[in-house]
């Protein structure tokens, strides 16, 4: 496994990303129900509905939203409402390897984390707040983007933390997929999300890891006309 560098401009500060360029590994994918399990159990263990709220990720990640322009108690940051489906008796969903193995790491560490798969995105990134009249074919259908933390590629928006973007998403096809994980810079670092997603790896090859690295200092900058058009 390598580390690797992508593009990123931050115009939200407090971010940090973590990104791994997975592979199918299907030699492991009989591991996977037991690691949905494993998280779904811990996840009970360790969180409850009614403290959930003040965990320093789910909060800091809150404050991230707000300062976004979006209200997390309405649009919730994916991995809060993952995790309180999951304490109110929900099982993890059986979808696809990668996608399995995204929600894992989302639940464990409670921060939101996609799979784009293999080419259909196009570095550089921009991580920055959604503009007026900017929307996308969500997974959950047509999606507003004003004021929501929002991920942007060269083709335009990609994916934002409440859900994400059909443009980008898994299928049953996909081979080889992009991680990415959002992260509340003064709780966690790429580095540990490395380490936690190797952890998860450790019981059976779901997925092989080729390379992982993020990118975490947010730069302030005016918005160029190139900015405009994505």
């Amino acid at each position: 496994m390598e580390d690797f560098a992508v593009p990123i401009e931050f115009e939200l500060a407090g971010w940090a990303l973590f990104m791994a360029e997975l592979e199918v590994a299907h030699e492991g994918a009989n591991q996977l129900s037991s690691l949905r399990q494993a998280v779904t159990a811990k996840v009970r263990e360790n969180r409850t509905l009614e403290t959930l709220s003040t965990d320093p990720t789910v909060a800091g990640l809150r404050r991230l939203f707000r300062a976004a322009g979006c209200d997390p108690t309405r649009y919730r940051p994916s991995s809060e409402a993952l995790l309180r489906r999951l304490l109110k008796g929900s099982e993890m969903p059986e979808i696809h390897p990668l996608v399995d193995l995204n929600n894992c790491l989302s639940a464990k560490l409670a921060v939101p984390c996609c799979v784009m798969a293999e080419g259909t995105f196009e570095p550089p990134f921009v991580l920055r707040a959604g503009r007026p009249g900017e929307s996308y074919d969500s997974l959950r259908g047509p999606f507003n983007l004003e004021g929501k933390p929002l991920l942007v590629d060269a083709q335009g928006p990609c994916d934002a933390p409440i859900t994400g973007s059909q443009r980008v998403k898994v299928t049953a096809e996909t081979e080889r997929a992009t991680l990415v994980a959002y992260l509340p810079a003064e709780v966690l670092t790429w580095e540990m999300v490395l380490a936690s997603l190797e952890d998860l790896l450790a019981g059976g090859p779901v997925a092989h890891i080729y390379a992982a690295g993020g990118a975490g200092a947010p730069t302030t900058r005016a918005s160029t006309a190139r900015d405009q058009d994505r």
